[in-house]
């Protein structure tokens, strides 16, 4: 009997020195999604956990006044007591602003750490978006080092990554890793059919990264992440416009009951009487997306996005017009109208904590129907022209599988993947017969039943990619990859072949072996450096190959990248910096050559050569004071280079300026807690307007300036955008048809005020 008290004694004395189970979960301060993965540990007691796939932890915790330490990457390390975490359901984080080691998921399609990935990569934060209020993507995409995108008006645009600003498909984007459009279709200006309104960050490889992604992530891949349901219920809504009659709402709801989650969320814009006439447009984004934790090793994600738009479009300016700032639309009549839709289904499969398996199946529906400006060819010596109006459409049904296993010799882990894209793709377009008046404006056309191009292809794009990736030595991280890709057009033309309706109809396929090797070597404290050695692929798309020839004569255009970098923290991690040198060759580049009469066609280069630095700094010298610089120095030449019989071999490319820079500083003062103020300066440096070098644009500086409040779910903000009014040109060309220059946004104010309403359980 005495033998049983005491064992009785005993373990009461446990239970009560174990009396408190803490239970709860942790999520983004600013997006309120659950954070897996994040250490709780008990600061006396010296034990602790993490927190599952849904951000929960479970923690026995002794009775005394202990604390709990609770820390991530990438994140600020937050302390309380464990009294108060028991009263606390959700226990928030907040994103570190000058964050050494963030998650990254582009560069190798799983999850892993910045220091590991043998890339250049800058990722915009959901801090930036929420910040920045962009009406556009070029506002935020600006800010990464090396990446110029310009703004064509309503959210039309052109890219430069380590390439001249241009109208290539030379650069891959993506949505939560799948590409927008069909690889091998036109895809200039996927970014249209993005929902600015559902995106939760963006990843920015610069550099090939055709390795994991195929053909097309030449210049770089930008990946579009959408928002994943919060842990509490959320609500949104969204007000702003600006004095040149642009007009939004954004909307969202969220929630997560359980094993199962939730978003819905989108914008509509609308744009009447801009500072130029002819620049209306209007547009309704929708995406919705459900998270479904089957069981502790299965998740099942469903994501669907619908875009419905349509603009205007204007044209460039001649000289005279353009510096006499007379913004007069010569095209009165040009448009662009877009539908899509993008369904994807992702399956994940956690075999054990080696092995991850995921499989994703996609289905994408585009048309795209216009009156394109750049279509119209002047009629010499008359008051006519010629014009079309034309119709791209595609259906693509595709899968994607990727295995990865970890390996516990030197850390090694293998990823394997295969990948299946089938996209039939229709264009259509009809001659117009335009008017012009005596000063030079296309007034108005007449339809004719003159069919210049009715066209069916089959494209099936088929790949299979690996990767390896182990530590040699303690520091230091290798990763190989390999990947090939085979694409296979069935061209049928309906119409007799010629000069204006495209090639005779045929099958044709282009295959490429793309290899990667790279390297990181940690040098602790917060510094690395990294190597590697990629190649990239752009096979000629569809309209390049077929439209408007005899026969195809395009090639794959092929690049070799050689890149090194490193990342630095300083000031005890109130800074950082990473950059990144690279010298890029390029064969058979297919650039944009504007003809005599005004229209576009696509040619191979000959050879290229691309070099230069980017870097990115970011330092909080107080706590309320945030200081960005980003920006690339780069050279672009013509190695060997035939335009109408013309040589311009080592001509600098046109297009290219040498300097890009963007640098911000921002103001968030602890006496008023919530307000911010900053401002922003764009610059970019002169550029030669053709391939001859024989003109010149000097570039341009922009000013921008932002001020905003948050208190409790309220916010409000008004942006200045060219706060000096500067008259700028976002492309200037010069070519026989004459000099043109596409005016950037005048002076903008944007007023907004939103609110979010966020539950409790």
């Amino acid at each position: 009997m005495r033998i049983f008290y005491i064992l009785f004694i005993a373990c009461m004395a446990m239970q009560m020195s174990y009396a408190q189970q803490l239970e709860g979960r942790i999520a983004d301060a600013r997006t309120r999604e659950a954070l897996p993965g994040v250490s709780i540990n008990l600061i006396e007691a010296g034990k602790g956990c993490t927190s599952n796939a849904q951000g929960r932890y479970v923690l026995s915790v002794p009775a005394g006044n202990d604390s709990l330490k609770i820390s991530y990457v990438g994140y600020i390390t937050l302390k309380i007591p464990a009294s108060a975490a028991a009263q606390t359901p959700v226990i928030y984080l907040e994103a570190s602003s000058t964050n050494l080691n963030e998650i990254i998921v582009s560069s190798s399609r799983e999850k892993q750490y910045r220091t590991e990935a043998p890339v250049a990569i800058s990722t915009i934060s959901p801090q930036t978006l929420q910040e920045t209020k962009a009406t556009t993507l070029d506002k935020v995409l600006n800010k990464v080092s090396g990446v110029y995108m310009v703004d064509l008006g309503n959210e039309q645009h052109t890219m430069a990554i380590r390439q001249p600003i241009g109208y290539k498909s030379l650069f891959l984007y993506l949505e939560d890793g799948i590409p927008i459009r069909t690889v091998g279709d036109f895809n200039h200006n996927a970014l249209i059919e993005i929902n600015m309104a559902a995106l939760r960050n963006i990843e920015v490889i610069r550099g090939p990264a055709s390795s994991m992604y195929g053909s097309e992530a030449v210049g770089g891949a930008v990946n579009f992440i959408t928002a994943v349901p919060t842990l509490v219920p959320t609500a949104k809504v969204q007000l702003e416009a600006s004095n040149w009659g642009y007009k939004r709402t954004d909307f969202s709801v969220s929630d997560t009951k359980g094993k199962a989650g939730f978003f819905v969320g989108g914008y509509y814009a609308d744009q009447h009487n801009g500072y130029m006439d002819h620049s209306d447009f209007h547009k309704l984004a929708l995406t919705a997306r459900t998270d479904i934790q089957l069981n502790e090793k299965n998740k099942w994600t469903t994501a669907a996005t619908l875009v419905n738009y349509k603009t205007d479009q204007t044209g460039g300016l001649d000289s005279a017009h353009f510096f006499a700032k007379d913004y007069r639309n010569f095209q009165t009549f040009s448009y662009r109208e877009v539908k899509a839709l993008r369904i994807r289904s992702t399956l994940d499969h956690e075999w054990d904590s080696r092995n991850h398996t995921s499989v994703t199946a996609f289905f994408r529906h585009t048309t795209i129907g216009q009156n394109p400006f750049y279509a119209i060819k002047d009629v010499r010596n008359t008051l006519k022209a010629r014009g079309e109006i034309n119709s791209d459409a595609f259906y693509s049904y595709g899968i994607i599988a990727q295995h990865k296993k970890d390996f516990d010799w030197k850390s090694a882990s293998l990823i394997a993947g295969v990948s299946a894209d089938y996209s039939p793709a229709t264009y259509n377009a009809n001659y117009i017969d335009i008017d012009k008046d005596a000063a030079g404006y296309y007034v108005g056309y007449r339809l004719t039943d003159s069919v210049l191009t009715n066209y069916r292809v089959g494209l099936l794009n088929t790949a299979a990619y690996t990767q390896f990736a182990f530590m040699p030595l303690a520091n230091m991280r290798i990763v190989a990859a390999l990947r090939y890709d085979r694409m296979d057009y069935d061209f049928n033309n309906h119409l007799p072949p010629s000069a204006f309706t495209g090639a005779p109809s045929e099958r044709n396929n282009f295959n490429a072996l793309t290899p990667k090797l790279g390297l990181t070597y940690n040098l602790q404290h917060n510094r690395g450096l990294y190597a590697n050695y990629s190649k990239g692929f752009a096979p000629p798309n569809i309209s390049e190959l077929y439209r408007g020839v005899k026969v195809p004569v395009l090639k794959s255009a092929n690049y070799n990248n050689y890149e090194a970098g490193g990342w630095f923290g300083f000031a005890q991690n109130k800074g950082y910096v990473d950059v990144s040198v690279y010298l890029m060759k390029g064969s058979n580049e297919i650039v944009s050559v504007r003809t005599a009469d005004g229209s576009y066609e696509n040619q191979n280069a000959g050879a290229t050569t691309h070099r230069g630095i980017e870097w990115n700094a970011r330092y909080t010298p107080l706590r309320s004071v945030f200081i960005r610089t980003s920006g690339t120095y780069a050279s672009h030449i013509f190695d060997a280079y035939t335009e109408s019989g013309k040589t311009y071999d080592h001509n600098a490319m046109n297009g290219a300026p040498k300097w890009i820079t963007n640098t911000e500083l921002t103001w968030k003062p602890s006496l008023l807690r919530g307000f911010r103020i900053g401002g922003e300066w764009q610059h970019i440096s002169g550029y030669y307007m053709d391939a001859a070098n024989t003109a010149w644009y000097n570039g341009y500086d922009l000013f921008n300036i932002r001020a905003g409040y948050q208190w409790k779910g309220f916010d409000c903000w008004l942006n200045c955008m060219n706060a000096g009014d500067r008259l700028y040109a976002t492309t200037a060309e010069k070519s026989a048809y004459g000099k043109s220059y596409r005016v950037g946004p005048r002076q903008t104010f944007n007023f907004g005020v939103a609110y979010t309403f966020t539950g409790k359980r």
